[in-house]
């Protein structure tokens, strides 16, 4: 890589002779960039590794509302091959790239299926092997779609959270989604409905085994569900208690036997019926629409996996320099001018690696505008006043008074570019927002990479290795006193 300082922009900003220093004192730690310190790891440990296990949901409420067309559709399935186009492009032989490219025509498949897939969930002792079993027997047979009924695994189970999300998964991959219950809802069952519906799925409540209660309790039942569900609800009895059968004889015996009623169903099928004649095609649709986004969004974490093992050595790269400009030269208006310059190559380097295209008079404006974000949020003085708590306990560095603003411009360095990084990963790919940047949501995720990298331990761990950097003598002169001490 090319030494960032040679840029006309660094030039500008530090002067020739503070960048021939420069040159000369931090060559061998800015152009051999693979060879990572104790404090690369402490970045990629507390930082970067959360942008990388960043998951991308802005896609998942994209499904505003039924019905949706084909045309959205393969729009959205195009939209997601991009994204796997790119991670191609910028690691051919990932790990990931067949699995993910095997699962386009998929999708174009899933656009003309005529089978509905219907899910029954529900938690325990609920009655959906019953419920599938009677369906299957009295409802299917009538219909001219087929409709193919899966039976989840049982919610709220004893195993706990795990089973719960496997068998949330197992509903969200059908079409439509009856939902059971034996009663009231208990408040996990209100809150996994609510999930299932913010994430645009259809379903239908089914208040299960109403046989089972008194007349007057089934309507307060009913009444309580239907206030507090925003989704269709019917009552239904898929497998009734049986009951008792007196005949009296007319010889004056009687006789006595258990009967089991007809399964009741009919509002359900009615309803449910209805749905799938009307809105069937569209509800495959849209089935196809979700599996489409998260295509795109499991695309999109790997590609942003992939940028951020580039990001990282850049961002490393330029809070240094920083460092050594501030250390350098420890008067305000020039720290701020030199730290600017940098943080604006900086913002051109982590754009190419993003594909955000900004020129350097771009940079620029982006470079204060972020300045004047760290300034408002207060974030400038807060993180002086930390490092240079830190940094009293280094008796002899402390008196360098270039010492606080040099470790503090590295750090905000390298919350600038962390904040850059996980705004990038918020764009859409292929997209260029260098015109359009959002300093509002800029300045959200400025606070976000703040409260993420202001932890103690790896403050004191920063500030150690800046010391290391900043001023190696004194470093290494606390090193050997520490071995005495110990020994």
């Amino acid at each position: 890589m090319v030494v960032k300082l040679q840029r006309p922009i660094l030039v500008g900003g530090l002067g020739l002779s503070f960048s021939l220093w420069i040159l000369q004192s931090w060559h061998d730690s800015i152009v051999q960039l693979g060879e990572y310190s104790v404090l690369s790891l402490l970045l990629v440990g507390s930082g970067l590794l959360l942008l990388k296990q960043n998951r991308t949901k802005q896609d998942s409420h994209v499904l505003d509302s039924l019905p949706v067309d084909r045309e959205t559709v393969e729009s959205a399935i195009a939209k997601a091959e991009t994204v796997i186009n790119h991670l191609a492009g910028e690691a051919e032989n990932h790990h990931a790239l067949a699995a993910l490219r095997e699962k386009i025509p998929q999708l174009y498949l899933e656009l003309d299926r005529e089978e509905i897939h219907l899910a029954v969930t529900g938690g325990k002792s609920v009655g959906k092997t019953t419920l599938i079993q009677v369906l299957k027997s009295h409802w299917c047979p009538q219909l001219q779609k087929t409709v193919c009924l899966q039976e989840t695994a049982p919610l709220f189970a004893e195993t706990g959270e795990k089973s719960d999300a496997a068998a949330l998964t197992q509903a969200k991959a059908n079409d439509f989604v009856l939902f059971l219950t034996n009663g009231d809802l208990t408040d996990t069952e209100f809150q996994t409905i609510q999930q299932l519906q913010a994430e645009k799925h259809r379903l239908m409540l089914v208040f299960n085994k109403q046989d089972q209660y008194l007349a007057d309790e089934r309507a307060s039942i009913l009444l309580s569900l239907k206030q507090r569900m925003q989704s269709h609800i019917v009552a239904t009895s898929a497998s009734p208690l049986p009951v008792k059968v007196r005949k009296h004889n007319d010889d004056g015996s009687v006789q006595e036997w258990m009967e089991q009623p007809a399964p009741e169903i009919q509002q359900l099928t009615q309803q449910l019926g209805e749905t799938l004649a009307q809105q069937g095609q569209q509800l495959v649709w849209a089935t196809t629409m979700r599996k489409a986004l998260l295509l795109k969004a499991e695309a999109k974490n790997h590609l942003n996996a992939v940028r951020c093992d580039r990001a990282y050595p850049v961002i490393e790269q330029y809070q240094w320099i920083a460092a050594a400009a501030a250390f350098a030269n420890p008067v305000p208006a020039l720290d701020i001018l030199a730290t600017a310059a940098i943080n604006a190559q900086m913002i051109v380097d982590l754009g190419n690696i993003y594909q955000q295209k900004f020129s350097l008079e771009q940079a620029k404006t982006i470079a204060g505008e972020m300045g004047s974000l760290m300034l408002k949020l207060g974030l400038v003085e807060l993180s002086s006043k930390v490092i240079g708590t830190v940094l009293k306990s280094h008796a002899i560095t402390y008196v360098a008074g270039g010492a606080v603003q040099g470790v503090s411009a590295a750090y905000l360095t390298r919350l600038a570019g962390l904040s850059l990084v996980e705004y990038f990963q918020q764009q859409e790919v292929a997209v260029n927002s260098a015109t359009g940047f959002n300093f509002d949501k800029l300045g959200q995720t400025l606070q976000k990479v703040f409260q993420q990298n202001q932890q103690v331990v790896f403050l004191q761990g920063f500030v150690k290795q800046g010391v290391k950097r900043l001023l190696p003598e004194v470093a290494e002169g606390e090193l050997v006193g520490a071995e005495k001490a110990a020994g």
